[in-house]
């Protein structure tokens, strides 16, 4: 596995890490015994990137990654995030004021077993909180040594600029893929420009760049594919007509789909470090075979040719989906 820099101190890490979100049963029932299996093998390829999140199962994807931590001496660099809260009452709100985040970070690094979480990401900006004022919270996470990296999750340029400003920004992530390619407007040059590495989430479409075609009618209430447009009819099936032809290319190279898709992301820069998610071994091994792809003109004329700009029916996010993410373009 190659790897490439994470954070401005000069860590490395797998150049394609693990989304743990699956670890929580969020797409279908798991235990922890498969996502531990699922980490082992992981490690052992050489992948040592984690993924996971406070709300991911309210804590559970946490507790299982550290239980796992807890009987192992496995060595892998971890990202949470923090700032959606969930409750009874009001149901997902964003909180990113100071004693909040404190108090989340505290109960992620319980979870996790962890003296010191290696990049802590705001999983949504709070409308009500300036972005330079979290920056202040941040950076006194980071002078107190329980967090070595600061990420941010779904902002815009402008608002990684504000934030830059304040301090170093390890690290953005937001959703890119060869059906989500909204980052190209502006996000992954700022990036760049700053140093700051650029996490794409949801690598492999939600399940659709991959060999098997998602069962619509089993999405369970809390997937968030559910009411998502582009897996409503009649989008869902003109996309599935076009990502056919793409699986059809992979197959024609000898790869899974989900490889094919994965290798493009790598190859569109080199400070990004995708995060696909699963709870199974045998799709991580999909995952992990991506860094190995030689890709060709040949190759990118004809994922270009086969899925263009644009080839997409319908909007990433419902309107309901879109609270919290800040739209640049």
């Amino acid at each position: 596995m190659k790897h490439r820099k994470l954070l401005m101190d000069g860590t490395m890490v797998s150049e394609i890490g693990l989304g743990c979100m699956s670890f929580s049963g969020f797409y279908g029932d798991t235990t922890e015994n498969e996502a531990h299996e699922t980490l082992a093998f992981c490690l052992d390829q050489g992948l040592n990137f984690l993924d996971t999140a406070n709300i991911y199962g309210n804590g559970i994807s946490e507790t299982i990654i550290g239980n796992y931590l807890k009987k192992t001496s496995a060595e892998f660099v971890i990202a949470t995030k923090g700032g959606i809260s969930r409750n009874s009452k009001d149901g997902r709100r964003f909180d990113n004021r100071p004693e909040h985040l404190r108090s989340e970070l505290e109960k992620s690094l319980k979870r996790l077993n962890l003296e010191s979480v290696d990049l802590f990401y705001i999983h949504r900006r709070d409308p009500e909180v300036e972005i330079e004022n979290v920056m202040e919270t941040l950076l006194a996470f980071k002078a107190e040594g329980k967090i070595r990296g600061i990420g941010f999750s779904e902002i815009s340029p402008t608002s990684l600029r504000r934030a830059s400003a304040i301090g170093p920004v390890d690290a953005v992530q937001s959703e890119y893929s060869l059906w989500t390619r909204s980052p190209e407007l502006g996000l992954i040059q700022a990036c760049k420009e700053l140093g700051v590495s650029f996490i794409p989430f949801s690598p492999v479409g939600r399940g659709i760049l991959t060999d098997t075609v998602p069962d619509i009618k089993a999405f369970r209430e809390q997937d968030i594919r559910k009411n998502n447009p582009r897996f409503q009819q009649p989008n869902f099936a003109n996309n599935i007509r076009t990502v056919n032809v793409f699986r059809a290319f992979a197959a024609d190279l000898n790869l899974p789909t989900a490889t094919l898709a994965l290798a493009w992301v790598l190859d569109q820069a080199e400070h990004l470090m995708p995060i696909p998610g699963t709870r199974s071994a045998a799709h991580a091994a999909q995952f992990i075979q991506a860094s190995d792809v030689k890709m060709t003109s040949e190759i990118r004329d004809r994922i270009n040719s086969v899925l263009p700009l644009g080839w997409v029916h319908g909007d990433r996010y419902s309107e309901n989906q879109w609270i919290g993410v800040e739209r640049y373009a």
